[in-house]
């Protein structure tokens, strides 16, 4: 590992017998004249990075290598009995015959909302007018968390789904939660791969963390 590092950009630029290090406006400063600590700093951030990109480099070939065991895999079993593991989403879970090793593969959809839903907040602000101002406040709290974007013009989408739970009977607040169902639409998903073990059947499960949404 050592000589890797070694190996790896300093940063610095040979001009004529001269060491120079080009500062955060391009401009070439002699080694000489930089602080012992700044360079301390330079040489830190660099020998991080450096293991950081290695390391980076290494989960996605094994993010690849895994998908293209498991899809082998799923390929022999279709061969063999015509059918996959897992249901229609994805969602997979693969075991080792003694059952202290698993690997599960899982498809998260990320949610967006359509002008629907403009529509869903205006029925339940018709609800919430017409209910007295201190009936039902954890239900108003929920809506205004639902409805208050965040810094970034997110909605809450966690709030939401808890007004779809949500068990009210007025007609007007069923129609807005119909509305909240038609609006919601698939923008993308995204397949985590999650490895486990324990050391007896009746241990918990021990999480092996490797963030491969990351790779």
């Amino acid at each position: 590992m050592q000589a890797a590092t070694e190996a790896r950009p300093t940063g610095k630029v040979l001009v004529g017998d001269k060491q120079y290090m080009p500062d955060a406006k391009g401009n070439l400063v002699p080694v000489e004249m930089i602080k012992p600590s700044e360079m301390l700093e330079d040489e830190t951030v660099r020998t991080i990075l450096g293991y950081a990109t290695d390391l980076s480099a290494q989960i996605g070939r094994f993010k690849e290598h895994t998908f293209n065991d498991l899809g082998a895999f799923e390929a022999l079993l279709a061969q063999e009995y015509g059918a996959t593991k897992g249901g229609t989403k994805g969602n997979k879970t693969f075991m080792t015959f003694d059952g202290m090793k698993k690997v599960q593969v899982q498809v998260a959809d990320t949610i967006d909302f359509g002008a629907q839903l403009q529509i869903a907040k205006s029925l339940i602000d018709e609800c919430l007018t017409e209910w007295s101002a201190d009936s039902r406040p954890e239900i108003r709290a929920i809506v205004t968390r639902a409805f208050n974007t965040d810094k970034e013009g997110q909605i809450n989408r966690a709030a939401i789904f808890m007004l779809l739970r949500l068990d009210i009977g007025d007609e007007r607040w069923q129609r807005a939660m119909a509305a909240i169902r038609d609006a919601m639409r698939v923008v993308g998903s995204k397949i985590y791969v999650r490895c486990y073990e324990r050391d007896r059947l009746d241990a918990d499960w021990r999480a092996v963390t490797i963030d491969l949404a990351k790779a």
